[in-house]
């Protein structure tokens, strides 16, 4: 539904067409939110006739996937358009594209590519070009800003004055790289890397208009994380999505998920989401917190993040006390177990975390919802660095990290990575490690950044680095249960936990066994959210290394990569 936000203020709507019916839209809206906001949350079917609809509302999992004016598209990157006529993308049938019209885009020189404009990439690129140096940022999204500082959508009329203090320092921060000289190509869909025969990178982008392979001097990948999955029977149901998808739908696009919400996971977003959405008038039923409710054994922890960020404690202190006044119940030490519905999610399921990591069936509760947000952690997006060659390690929370310093730099040279895309930390620790990861480069290329920036930065790093140590050790759950053996660990092929039992109990001891017998990560999401729990279930066997990085990372057409042969 959509709701009123400071700051924000509607233009005039228009309508589109979906599935042969008038959808009302307004401009700033991604065609996911038009379709979620007229009741239409199945946007494409499996090929086993299953609904399927906005899951992560960043472009990584390809589950919205519809058919706009004839071409596949991802509904959460689309932004609506008077006129257009929609239709749920079938099952594994890809319509014809205008991929004839795709051309070869101009050669693009610059000192530094930076992929990736949110809180890593913003900070590096504007104290690099504030150095002088040339800087090209491109970004899947139509607005600068990432994950965290999500930005209203283009359309949207905006009073700057009046907008959460997140969202004005993101904008500032996009006025500030603007100002000082930082060119954008938004979206630009990073699907290829590689190094060329000098050892130099070379990565290939794509807008559905142009294709290019761009050869910068240095190279900055500041990709982002996308949220871990939550494997339990019902999660692939339309109306359930993460934590993120859910706060992209409120902050760029005013829209809410439903009018009765539950929010379940592990994690400080998920407070943030429940009371954002609270404030709203949203009905949120419960926030479902997997980790044990903090008390006196956490004081030190609760000292020491005081003692490193104090407004970010407030803040979190000003948004559990809105949950409190508007109602919104809290049940620590508790996991969604099923979601179930006809077409759509309706009804959820927890129950609490027994002493053996497995939820105790005596304490299910059930919920009725419209809507459900799952936020249980994050993974690093590490495909483009991993097909370049930057060594990787096993993340201690999962997944894969980069190897890297401080200043981004990894074990390819003219290759840094930064941000949330090589590890975890948090938008405060990218924004650090965007600067001094420009220090280096302007160094290397004949420029500098002012010293006391640097000091600056290097400082909020230790402190930030402080602050999430404390935060994670509030936050830890000792195991998170496994997936039931019914649910679905594959969403994008329908494989279940238990095909993949049989398969290991039978001889197939690697992912790569796995994916030839029953497809799982041959999807669109590119094996990201399998990857880590066919893992889990093959622990025995295989240490995390997840599937070959292998292009393209993201839906691209033969037409876009035809194009780069073009004399």
């Amino acid at each position: 539904m959509r709701v009123d936000l400071p700051g924000l203020a509607r233009r005039d709507r228009f309508s589109i067409s979906f599935e042969g019916r008038a959808i009302e839209a307004w401009p700033g809206e991604s065609v996911a939110a038009a379709l979620i906001n007229a009741g239409e949350s199945a946007m494409r079917t499996t090929a086993r006739g299953a609904p399927r609809g906005l899951w992560c509302g960043m472009g990584v999992c390809g589950e919205c996937r519809v058919v706009i004016d004839g071409a596949v598209a991802r509904a959460c990157m689309a932004m609506a358009k008077p006129g257009q006529v929609v239709a749920r993308a079938p099952a594994r049938t890809v319509p014809a594209t205008a991929a004839t019209g795709v051309e070869s885009g101009a050669a693009l020189t610059t000192d530094v590519l930076v992929v990736g404009a949110g809180p890593a990439g913003l900070s590096a690129a504007r104290a690099m070009a504030r150095a002088g140096l040339s800087v090209v940022v491109a970004d899947e999204r139509n607005k600068a800003g990432g994950q965290y500082f999500k930005q209203p959508g283009t359309g949207f009329a905006v009073d700057d004055a009046r907008l959460d203090r997140q969202s004005r320092e993101g904008r500032q921060l996009v006025a500030d790289a603007g100002a000082a000289g930082v060119s954008f190509l938004h979206g630009a869909t990073l699907w290829a890397a590689s190094l060329d025969p000098d050892g130099a990178p070379v990565v290939y982008l794509a807008d559905g208009q142009n294709a290019r392979a761009v050869r910068p001097r240095r190279l900055v990948l500041a990709m982002g994380a996308y949220e871990r999955p939550w494997a339990v029977p019902g999660w692939t149901l339309p109306g359930v999505m993460t934590s993120g998808a859910a706060q992209t739908l409120l902050r760029a696009y005013a829209s809410a998920p439903g009018r009765r919400v539950l929010v379940a996971g592990n994690g400080p977003l998920n407070v943030q989401v429940a009371a954002e959405l609270a404030r709203t008038g949203v009905e949120v039923v419960a926030l479902v917190e997997a980790a044990a409710a903090p008390g006196l054994r956490q004081g030190a922890d609760l000292a020491r993040m005081a003692l490193s960020a104090p407004r970010l404690v407030a803040d979190g202190v000003r948004m559990t006390a809105q949950l409190r006044r508007h109602g919104v119940p809290t049940f620590h030490g508790h996991v969604v177990t099923r979601m179930a519905g006809d077409g759509r999610v309706e009804t959820v399921e927890i129950a609490r975390i027994g002493a053996d990591g497995i939820p105790d069936p005596a304490t299910v509760r059930s919920f009725a919802v419209d809507a459900v947000c799952l936020g249980y952690g994050f993974l690093p997006q590490v495909e483009a660095a991993r097909a370049l060659g930057c060594a990787v390690a096993a993340d201690p929370r999962g997944g894969l990290m980069v190897v890297r310093d401080d200043d981004g730099a990894t074990s390819v040279p003219g290759v840094r990575v930064i941000g949330d895309g090589g590890g975890l930390g948090g938008a405060r620790i990218a924004l650090a490690q965007g600067v001094i990861a420009a220090a280096a480069i302007a160094a290397e290329l004949g420029g500098a950044v002012p010293a006391p920036d640097v000091g600056r930065a290097r400082a909020d790093l230790a402190r930030h680095r402080r602050f999430q140590t404390a935060l994670w050790r509030i936050y830890a759950v000792p195991h998170l249960p496994d997936p039931p053996a019914e649910a679905l660990v594959c969403r994008c092929e329908s494989v279940t936990a238990a095909a993949v039992d049989v398969l290991r109990d039978t001889g197939a001891a690697d992912l790569a066994a796995i994916k030839r017998a029953t497809r799982a990560g041959m999807g669109a999401c590119g094996g990201r959210y399998c990857t880590t729990l066919i893992e889990a279930r093959l622990a025995a066997a295989q240490a995390p290394g997840g599937f070959a990085p292998r292009a393209p990372f993201k839906p691209v057409t033969i037409g876009e990569i035809a194009s780069l042969a073009q004399p």
